[in-house]
């Protein structure tokens, strides 16, 4: 049976991990018959987003005590992250990738990976084992995977420029369709970067969980 680490940047759209990503990412890794286990660095989020209003809230939180609400508190710190235990690497998105798994939503083109996700992250690659990133998570994939890494994240034109800046290839991309970069066995899709619905953001999911799990 096969094992995906699925990395978690918190819980929430606006502030940590998009929430109907992660589950559906969760639910399709189960339903094709592979197992998961979450992780999430145990690190303060850049900041706590009060989601229905869209203000800032304090105190601000932990993005592994977040996390832990999507995981039903299953979930491990990264730095447990062993790849010699998994088969594939999947990220969803929401802005969290953007804010506390990298600094992308401040730095743009002069982003950074945190430490502990890259170290995580670029394990996978060096292990040549597949991996897939959502929604905006494919923004980290230059600083992950070095130059010309093939990604997409929909069509959005300054996040794509932003992309290539960092050495990206970005490829434009329909709501329910995935990207594949063969060489270094990334899968990317849009998810809620473009969908306007659940039901939208399935349609990628599921396509990007199964490419995964076929190269993993």
């Amino acid at each position: 049976m096969k094992k995906v680490a699925v990395i978690l940047a918190g819980c929430g759209v606006y502030d940590g991990a998009e929430i109907n990503e992660a589950v559906l990412t969760l639910l399709h890794i189960a339903k094709a018959g592979a197992r998961y286990q979450c992780f999430a660095p145990d690190i303060e989020q850049l900041h706590t987003i009060n989601h229905l209003t869209g203000e800032e809230m304090t105190p601000n939180r932990n993005v592994l005590v977040e996390a832990a609400r999507i995981a039903r508190g299953e979930i491990k710190a990264i730095t447990e992250l062993n790849v010699n235990e998994f088969d594939a690497l999947i990220i969803p998105g929401g802005f969290g990738a953007a804010k506390n798994l990298s600094d992308f939503a401040v730095k743009g083109a002069d982003a950074q990976v945190q430490d502990d996700v890259l170290h995580a992250c670029t394990a996978f690659v060096k292990a040549n084992k597949a991996a897939g990133y959502m929604c905006i998570a494919p923004a980290m994939l230059p600083l992950i995977y070095g130059q010309g890494v093939k990604t997409t994240i929909g069509n959005d034109q300054d996040t794509a420029a932003a992309i290539q800046q960092l050495g990206g290839d970005h490829q434009y991309c329909a709501v329910d369709d995935i990207v594949v970069d063969e060489q270094h066995k990334v899968v990317t899709t849009p998810a809620y970067m473009l969908a306007q619905s659940i039901l939208e953001a399935d349609a990628g999911i599921e396509k990007l969980v199964s490419k995964v799990l076929e190269l993993a």
